[in-house]
């Protein structure tokens, strides 16, 4: 753990390096750059090889789709306690989905001109749920459900194999209730590409989104472009401004909550003006790690990515949340709702003691698949709307072209785009008259 002073020497440029950290870093960038080289090149035999050195599985051309008989296996094997689970998570999100998808219009704007907004579902989608380190199952659900709710009608979803070639029931079940149409057995940069670029077995997508590690967030930084993607989701991050009166047990198992994700490259950052919740989060953290289970990628988060910062009073500890725009941000004590309105960029809040992050990685209803790294200042986390195509629509009468038509040739003259001027001039030029 690390301890920093905003009022030290030190503290304002080790919170600088903070807000600047970066999303991917450089040696993996490299290696995914080769990655998806080769898969563009080589198609299938690249995404089979990699699939083989990164996952253990052996796969080809007739096995990398789940079939249908795989999915009726994994029905099976899902209790019905995490059935019915999965039934409420995929109803609340789609409900808070559906809240979202914005309604095309079409309305006078002036005399003779319509203006409006026309919005359609994109056709063809990919949902990336990791799956090397822990079934998220839960991530299945906060894409695909999404996905469905916006009206996309080829959903497909993309999640790494076990070496034995298959994927984890509980996985493959809340993919198919969310309303994944194709599941592939791939995962990491080796599926950001072959959704991009498509191969003889798998047909192209229109845009991917979802979380994953360094070596997924840098694939889909590689491939944009080529698609659309949803944002930089990378190792998952947490930051909890609180003061004196919250309590520090609850904090310290908020912070571990993203710490076990399993990269070791997450962080969990306390900001608080008071050094006595600083000390006693401290101890709590290291007293509650000692009980969990996933020790290995716990400890290294432990040592290089949770900071605990000490801030002279709450307005500094908002102004730090703003810049460091974690992808979580917990608000706890009694200034927490004060300290909302002072947020300039987050990707989700929880405000109050009573919303732990962990609420909104599984129930809640809006996506947890949100931008980390800092990127929050300008991406969101995923909605419906992410899903889909918006279309201006403008529609003009003769008389209200003759009314801009001074304007218009205007900018066509002082911009040199003498064709512009004509397709305005045209039309009023009686030898180019429409024929009665």
């Amino acid at each position: 753990m690390q301890t920093l002073d905003y009022s030290s020497s030190d503290g304002l440029a080790r919170l600088e390096a903070l807000y600047t950290r970066p999303a991917c870093p450089p040696e993996i960038e490299e290696r995914v750059r080769a990655i998806v080289g080769e898969v563009m090149m080589s198609g299938d035999a690249a995404v089979f090889a990699q699939i083989k050195k990164f996952d253990g599985a052996d796969l080809n051309a007739a096995t990398v789709r789940v079939s249908e008989q795989e999915i009726a296996d994994a029905e099976a094997q899902v209790s019905a306690k995490l059935k019915s689970a999965v039934a409420l998570a995929i109803r609340h999100v789609r409900d808070f989905a559906k809240e979202t998808i914005p309604s095309s219009w079409i309305s006078p704007a002036r005399e003779g001109v319509l203006l409006g907004e026309q919005f359609n579902p994109m056709q063809r989608v990919a949902c990336y749920v990791p799956g090397g380190t822990a079934p998220l199952v839960s991530s299945a659900i906060h894409t695909v459900a999404i996905a469905k709710a916006a009206g996309v009608p080829e959903i497909v979803a993309a999640t790494p194999p076990r070496k034995d070639g298959t994927i984890n029931p509980a996985t493959l079940y809340a993919l198919k209730k969310a309303g994944a149409t194709e599941i592939y057995k791939m995962g990491g940069a080796t599926a950001i590409a072959a959704l991009a670029y498509g191969t003889s077995t798998i047909r192209p997508v229109e845009k991917i989104v979802g979380p994953g590690n360094a070596y997924v967030a840098a694939a889909k930084r590689l491939v944009y472009g080529r698609v659309a993607i949803d944002m930089v989701a990378g190792p998952s991050e947490v930051m909890v401004i609180a003061d004196k009166t919250a309590n520090p047990e609850w904090i310290a198992a908020d912070m571990l909550s993203q710490a076990e994700h399993g990269s070791g490259l997450e962080q969990a950052v306390l900001v608080t003006d008071s050094k006595e919740l600083l000390s006693d989060v401290h101890d709590a953290i290291l007293r509650q790690a000692d009980s969990l289970t996933r020790q290995g990628p716990l400890r290294k988060v432990i040592e290089n990515g949770i900071y605990l910062i000490l801030a002279p009073n709450l307005d500094i500890a908002a102004e730090i949340g703003s810049k460091y725009a974690p992808e979580h941000l917990e608000l706890q004590g009694m200034q927490a709702r004060k300290l909302l309105r002072k947020i300039k960029a987050a990707g989700a809040i929880f405000l109050g003691e009573w919303t732990p992050e962990p609420a909104g990685d599984f129930t809640a209803g809006p996506s947890h698949v949100l931008p980390t790294a800092g990127t929050a200042k300008f991406f969101h986390g995923i909605t419906a709307g992410d899903f889909i195509r918006r279309s201006s629509i403008l529609s003009y009468t003769e008389q209200a072209l003759a009314a801009d038509k001074k304007a218009l040739l205007m900018f066509a003259e002082t911009e040199g785009l003498d064709g512009h001027g004509r397709s305005i001039s045209i039309r009023f030029d009686p030898a180019f008259s429409k024929k009665k």
